[in-house]
């Protein structure tokens, strides 16, 4: 007998197991943690579910493997890079979610962090390996959670003008799938060693508005206790009547309402770019989904709703990157921003972006332009929502500055999503030995555990570590995160007071 066939009679050890309400799962033990992989939080969103709110999942008898990842929500193939010319299937079928725990038994129960992946509601997934979460399971002895949700014409467009009664159709799928995916947490997390009753939701970009938007979604409330939103979009929520056109809208460059059952993901796809071009030709940084002010899931805009009281009163950390439109900018195809298409991504005149870019030094260089419109998508809107929210319950903003030399050299900066390298932990690998070919990878792992010590403390006691001032309306406590944070007080005093006549003038 051969070596190699000595090797193929040998057992394989047997994953961790456990048992949830719709029957049992193995998992895959990696030695200080045990993941769970493409576990289904709902029936596959297939046939006459395409277009329903996301159904209970059927009960299984065995033992259900759960050591892949399942299919990623559709949406192009270039989004989908896992690795070396690796790409993560596609499917209608994806409403699956991941958790990685602990190997060591919990002597209580665990906190629990449940992660939403961004990408601007058109593209992303949970098997991205940046949100493995095994770092902030190892450091912070917590449970992790990730989600796959619909994306796209499949969870954002709204189609419910076209309802019939043999083709009912629900609105919001996607706040709807995330909403199960935490009632899923709420029934099962304790199987895992988590507590149901300490659950964090955090998420980046169109992840952060995802959370901003469920602290104002009446059926989350009570489902997670604390929250952090990472570059939050906050203007992706859209209201009814502009996502009713924009829904009958894709139907007419599909050909009728008789294609909304037959047409492809692709093709579903290809109307839904379509769209986006025709809305960007309008006004510049138009993307066409989101959460939708539909009056009954999401009764009223997240803003007004934090505002009044009328949202979830649990701790929330909030806050944007320093340069975030760098990435976007730097996009092969977009050129350089100019005064002429800043005043068109704002929507107003010319002269109206003079106004507001006289707050900015240099304007209109692109340096000051690019920081417009980071602005504008991500920090203007986020400071509103963290004054209203701080006025009802503890709210913490910070800014992250931090940028490894090599994205200096590159022209980025602290752009956008760059601080997930930190919360995730990757600067202790081999990440942060290519930051360090520029010396200052201990810098980024610095910064990466104050990060993670941060979050992971908010995650267990609705605090950060450290100190890190409230937030409130009058002295603007921020964390700037840098190679050594500092606590600044309403920072860029003037840039904020020009956005607020801006916003008081547009209104």
């Amino acid at each position: 007998m051969t070596a190699t066939e000595t090797r193929r009679t040998e057992p394989v050890p047997e994953g961790p197991r456990v048992r949830i309400d719709a029957g049992e799962l193995r998992g895959l033990d990696q030695g200080t943690v045990h993941a769970f992989r493409g576990i289904p939080y709902a029936q596959p969103p297939v046939g006459p579910l395409r277009y329903r709110a996301p159904q209970p999942v059927a009960r299984w008898d065995g033992v259900r493997e759960a050591t892949a990842f399942s299919a990623a929500a559709p949406q192009n193939k270039k989004y989908t890079l896992i690795g070396f010319r690796e790409y993560q299937p596609t499917s209608e079928d994806c409403l699956t979610l991941n958790v990685v725990t602990p190997a060591r038994p919990a002597g209580v129960p665990r906190p629990v962090m449940v992660f939403i992946h961004g990408g601007a509601y058109l593209m992303g997934s949970s098997a991205t390996p940046l949100y493995y979460g095994n770092s902030l399971v190892e450091r912070g002895d917590v449970v992790f959670v990730s989600i796959n949700y619909r994306l796209g014409a499949l969870g954002c467009l709204d189609l419910t003008d076209f309802a019939t009664d043999v083709r009912p159709i629900d609105g919001n799928l996607a706040l709807r799938d995330q909403v199960a995916a935490l009632e899923w947490v709420q029934r099962n997390i304790a199987a895992f060693g988590g507590d149901p009753g300490n659950v964090t939701v955090f998420g980046e970009s169109a992840g952060g508005n995802a959370v901003t938007t469920l602290l104002a979604t009446p059926s989350a409330h009570g489902l997670f206790h604390r929250a952090i939103a990472q570059s939050s979009a906050p203007e992706l929520t859209v209201d009814a009547a502009v996502a009713r056109g924009r829904g009958k809208r894709v139907v007419e460059i599909l050909g009728g309402p008789e294609a909304i059952d037959t047409a492809t993901p692709e093709e579903l796809g290809r109307a839904g770019n379509q769209l986006m071009g025709e809305l960007n030709r309008e006004q510049s940084g138009v993307v066409p989904y989101g959460p939708v002010v539909d009056g009954a899931l999401l009764p009223e805009d997240p803003e007004v709703a934090i505002a009044a009281g009328r949202g979830a009163d649990v701790p929330l950390i909030i806050g944007t990157n320093r340069t975030e439109a760098t990435l976007f900018t730097k996009m092969p195809g977009m050129g350089k921003p100019s005064a002429d298409r800043v005043a068109h991504s704002l929507g107003v005149e010319l002269a109206a972006a003079d106004a507001l870019g006289a707050a900015y030094p240099g304007y209109p260089s692109v340096a000051s332009l690019n920081r417009i419109v980071g602005d504008m998508m991500f920090w203007a809107p986020s400071l509103r929502i963290a004054q209203a929210h701080s006025r009802h319950a503890p709210t913490y903003f910070y800014r992250y500055d931090f940028a490894p030399k090599v994205l200096d050299v590159l022209g980025y900066g602290a752009t956008h999503a760059t601080e997930l390298m930190a919360v995730f932990g990757v600067y202790h690998g081999v990440t942060g030995w290519v930051v360090g070919a520029l010396g200052d990878r201990r810098v980024a792992m610095r910064v990466s555990d104050g990060m993670q010590r941060d979050w992971i403390t908010f995650a267990r006691t609705g605090r950060p570590a450290g100190e890190w001032p409230q937030y409130n309306g009058t002295s603007r406590a921020t964390l700037v995160i840098d190679d050594r944070n500092s606590i600044v007080y309403d920072p860029s005093a003037e840039v904020r007071r020009a956005w607020d006549a801006f916003e008081a003038a547009r209104r």
